[in-house]
């Protein structure tokens, strides 16, 4: 899927009141990728090339506005989402912030949410400097120790933050780190030895001793940096044409900028596009462009009312929105296996239910692909409902299309029948034994057309029933027979008619037994597949978790190496308690919890189902533990 979008749009407009607002254009964007995206956003101070790089990303000379002189031209936040280079089935959404410390802004107190916008919406932040990574370069980035007090992670009540928010908590949601160094001039060189970009990135945020104030100035950024992104990237770059070249930027040709940029801004590129990560939110739910948009939505509006974004709440509000659209889908899955399906009308129950078995499975499956943090069951607790629905009107559809080709059926083969009894042809003696037979002889017509359905029996006893009248006018007037014989024939009538009245009786008992049964199997097939999501899961986020410890305990390494003791002791305790996370994470419980709460929801939304669901669930829960 390819959206056609020849240029960037605005994604967040930085109004000149300094009020911020989503652009609908770029929501109907987003709205059409179903697809998942890999968000990379650029930050950092205005005029210093950000939207060359880009645009490079993109793979075009041109789009993101440069501008050639001193003023700044980008405002807010642009996007533009193009097919992914490297990722098949995945579109590369680009952003391109606002400069930040714009001095003709004069107000700038929305930089700082420029910046935070950027880091929540982004699998990788991109932080453009100039020069060097010296205490400038960090003193310009007090965006990120600002970050903490910008934005919340869990929702507490009345909207207050929550004590103990550590750094792990924020790096569930934070994007990898690539610190891009501009018009660099230094050699990359460390105690007379050659050092790595990365390694350069790494010596800048080492921390001062100490506990003075200027110490602790000089140490918070960079400990910010180190806790929220321990992801991180650095790529210097020479400066890419003469001073005099630089105005026209994205006019000059390949073959007019330095090679050795080139090659950076090569290496740069390819970096992104191979490492970067399908933006994701807590427990590796892999978001769409239609995500994305309501996740900008969500943010921008907490920001407006002057509340301090939660993310927790934003990923709640994603979910409710995401798993109402999974119902929707999940039904609309059904209705197009059913169209492929079987014809109606089936000639049993079973084998109908079977057909709607098979599309509730595949309704199912794409329900579980799409929903996430339906901690209570409330959403598939509705599919539930909506499918049971689903099923009864099939069986409704099924009798009617069945009653109405059986009683076409029988008004044809008893034409030439009715016709006889309107002219008198029975009215004779003996006629009623000829009538019987003609009667018969259409009865055994009607049991041999094909594909009648599940209606057969109970149409032919209504049509049997309206010649009963008829048969039994016949009957009295037959003057060969006695009148003993008219009343022994008379019961033998009657006594047919009951038989048949108990076989459909029997039918339709045996028709009810198989749909509880069927409710029975439809819960067991949402317990199954919900066990295997919640599996899947579970393994997503022990991988997350496990992923967390060993960047802290990477992390502490270099604390204790460094001769912060104490540091290292406050990353001991975070780590304690990914790890006491992870061994919650991973008890029995944890699944067979949720199992439990759909068994309740079960109870309430499927006719018939109460006083089984505890039963179901104990039998479901035998076989999993």
């Amino acid at each position: 899927m390819e959206i056609p979008m020849p240029a960037p749009v605005c994604l967040i407009e930085n109004s000149p009141a300094g009020e911020l607002w989503v652009q609908q254009e770029a929501l109907r964007v987003l709205a059409e990728i179903a697809q998942p995206v890999v968000v990379v956003a650029v930050a950092g101070l205005y005029r210093t090339g950000k939207s060359y790089l880009m645009n490079k990303l993109a793979g075009k000379r041109t789009g993101f506005s440069l501008g050639s002189t001193v003023q700044s031209h980008t405002k807010g936040i642009w996007m533009w989402c193009v097919p992914h280079p490297h990722r098949a089935g995945h579109t590369l959404v680009l952003l391109d912030t606002e400069g930040l410390g714009d001095v003709e802004k004069g107000d700038t107190k929305n930089d700082t949410w420029i910046f935070a916008l950027a880091v929540l919406l982004s699998s990788t932040l991109v932080y453009n400097s100039m020069g060097t990574i010296n205490q400038q370069a960090m003193d310009q980035l007090h965006y990120v120790t600002e970050l903490t007090e910008r934005i919340k992670v869990k929702a507490t009540a009345g909207g207050s933050r929550q004590d103990g928010e550590d750094s792990a908590d924020f790096v569930r949601f934070f994007p990898a780190f690539v610190w891009a160094v501009r018009d660099f001039t230094l050699q990359l060189e460390l105690d007379g030895r050659e050092i790595s970009e990365d390694e350069y990135l790494e010596n800048a945020l080492k921390l001062k001793p100490g506990s003075s104030q200027r110490a602790q100035l000089y140490n918070l950024p960079r400990e910010c940096i180190r806790q929220f992104f321990p992801a991180r990237k650095c790529f210097v770059f020479i400066q890419p044409a003469g001073r005099r070249d630089l105005a026209r930027l994205e006019e000059l040709s390949e073959a007019e900028l330095e090679p050795e940029f080139q090659e950076q801004a090569a290496r740069f590129c390819h970096h992104v596009w191979d490492t970067s990560q399908p933006k994701t939110i807590p427990g590796g739910h892999v978001v769409t462009g239609t995500m994305l948009g309501n996740l900008a939505v969500t943010y921008v509006d907490a920001i407006r009312s002057g509340a301090v974004p939660c993310m927790e709440s934003a990923v709640l509000a994603l979910a409710q929105i995401e798993n109402s659209a999974a119902v929707g889908e999940a039904v609309a899955v059904y209705e197009q296996q059913l169209a492929r399906g079987v014809a109606l009308p089936t000639e049993t129950m079973l084998e109908l239910l079977e057909l709607h078995a098979q599309c509730e499975r595949e309704a199912l499956r794409a329900f579980m692909a799409r929903a996430f943090k339906d901690d209570d069951r409330r959403f598939q607790g509705e599919l539930m409902r909506c499918l049971e629905k689903q099923k009864q009107a099939l069986c409704r559809h099924n009798e009617l299309i069945s009653t109405d080709r059986c009683t076409a059926a029988l008004l044809e083969l008893a034409d030439e029948l009715d016709e006889q009894i309107s002219r008198g042809v029975y009215a004779v003696p003996g006629g009623y034994r000829r009538f019987l037979d003609a009667q018969r002889q259409v009865v055994e017509r009607y049991r041999q057309v094909p594909g009648k359905g599940i209606q057969a029996d109970a149409v032919l006893q209504e049509f049997l029933q309206s010649k009963e009248a008829v048969a039994q006018s016949i009957l009295q007037t037959d003057e060969t027979l006695t009148e003993k014989e008219k009343e022994m024939a008379a019961l033998k009538v009657q006594a047919e008619a009951a038989e048949r009245e108990q076989q459909i009786l029997r039918q339709k008992e045996a028709e009810l037994q198989q749909k509880l049964e069927d409710q029975d199997r439809s819960y067991q097939e949402n317990l199954r597949q919900l066990q295997e999501k919640l599996e899947g899961d579970r393994k997503k986020l022990l991988e997350e978790q496990g992923k967390m410890v060993d960047q802290k305990l990477k992390e502490q390494e270099a604390l204790l190496r460094e001769g912060f003791q104490k540091e290292a002791g406050r990353m001991a305790d975070e780590i304690r308690r990914l790890q006491q996370q992870s061994e919650e994470i991973q008890k029995p419980s944890w699944i067979s919890s949720a199992l439990e709460t759909l068994g309740e929801v079960a109870g309430l939304v499927l006719p018939g189902f109460i006083g089984k669901a505890v039963g179901a669930a104990g039998r479901f829960f035998s076989r999993l533990f």
